[in-house]
């Protein structure tokens, strides 16, 4: 899921950290990796890609390249490539991302914005 292709066109997954269903978190997690989160956060994440299981809970602002989320979340998202709300998942906040996914099931409340940031520049650019 997270990582760069292979010669198979297969993606090589590098999950560098886990928060495991029975640990909890306070503060900003960063990691130039990716991250699984089964247990709980109250802060911000970021990192390369993160995944937040179906018991898994984050109390802040998340920002990844890519996100996938399956459980709660409390706080906006900004994903730079892709961004996808599992069936189970909860979302109560803003999202940003070029490419995204709401599966049936999902419960998101907030605000959504779908542009890239090379199409932000490019606007700016020609506006500004």
């Amino acid at each position: 899921m997270f990582g760069n292709k292979n010669g198979n066109g297969k993606v090589e997954s590098h999950l560098e950290t886990v928060i495991g269903a029975e640990s909890s978190f306070q503060g900003t997690l960063r990691s130039k990796g990716s991250v699984r989160i089964d247990g709980k956060i109250e802060g911000g994440v970021s990192a390369e890609g993160v995944i937040l299981g179906e018991r898994g809970e984050v109390q802040g602002d998340i920002s990844a390249r890519t996100v996938v989320v399956g459980g709660k979340v409390t706080g906006n998202i900004h994903a730079t490539e892709s961004l996808e709300l599992l069936s189970k998942s909860q979302v109560f906040g803003d999202l940003h991302a070029p490419q995204l996914l709401i599966a049936e099931g999902a419960i998101f409340e907030g605000s959504c914005l779908m542009a890239s940031e090379k199409a932000k520049i490019i606007e700016v650019n020609v506006n500004g």
